[in-house]
């Protein structure tokens, strides 16, 4: 098996990597919620060595996963573990920062309500949320390429699609979490970044 790879992973790490140098440089533990092909845990780690990195993803994708992490060897990436929204049990560490990267939009709305009503469980008092991807504003696209996006995400699977932030604002107030700073990221994606109270 060969290492996955995804372009765009490539073409937003450094972008997200600035966002993450300024909100997590006070933090130790980060859950990667949807890892993916593993090509940012690698990155992240790599470059924010304070951090102990913990890759998370679906059964499927953690042998890419793993594939990224034994050839990086980095000693702050433990192995990746299964997480599926919808699952009984979550990681049981308090992580004081979580970081999920284009995974609203893949997520049915039912599976990113349930985990926002999962955070609390696996984040520290203070704890900060780093979401990465496109949003909409208003009910609005942002652009005419995001409006095309989400078309064909909804022609893959009707439950997918660009999610408003002002319902993602709702779901993470009622757990707690108060929105810091929404960072306008390259490509019309955005940065958004949440504290825990």
């Amino acid at each position: 098996m060969s290492k996955p790879y995804s372009a765009s992973s490539e073409r937003n790490r450094e972008p997200i990597l600035a966002v993450l140098r300024e909100h997590f440089a006070d933090r130790q533990r980060v859950l990667e919620i949807g890892s993916g092909t593993g090509q940012h845990a690698v990155h992240f780690a790599a470059t924010l060595p304070q951090l102990v990195w913990q890759s998370a993803d679906r059964e499927e994708n953690l042998d890419g996963i793993r594939l990224w992490l034994e050839d990086a060897a980095l000693s702050n990436t433990p192995p990746p573990l299964v997480l599926d929204v919808n699952q009984a049990d979550w990681p049981a560490p308090a992580y004081d920062a979580v970081f999920s990267a284009n995974t609203l939009h893949i997520m049915g709305w039912d599976e990113v309500r349930e985990m926002f009503r999962r955070l609390p469980e696996v984040m520290a008092p203070g704890a900060k949320l780093a979401i990465y991807g496109p949003f909409n504003y208003g009910g609005q696209f942002t652009s005419q390429s995001n409006a095309d996006f989400d078309m064909a995400l909804k022609h893959g699977d009707p439950k997918r699609g660009i999610r408003d932030a002002e319902a993602v604002d709702e779901l993470a107030s009622a757990v707690g979490l108060k929105l810091l700073q929404d960072h306008a990221m390259p490509a019309n994606n955005r940065c958004r970044i949440w504290q825990l109270s």
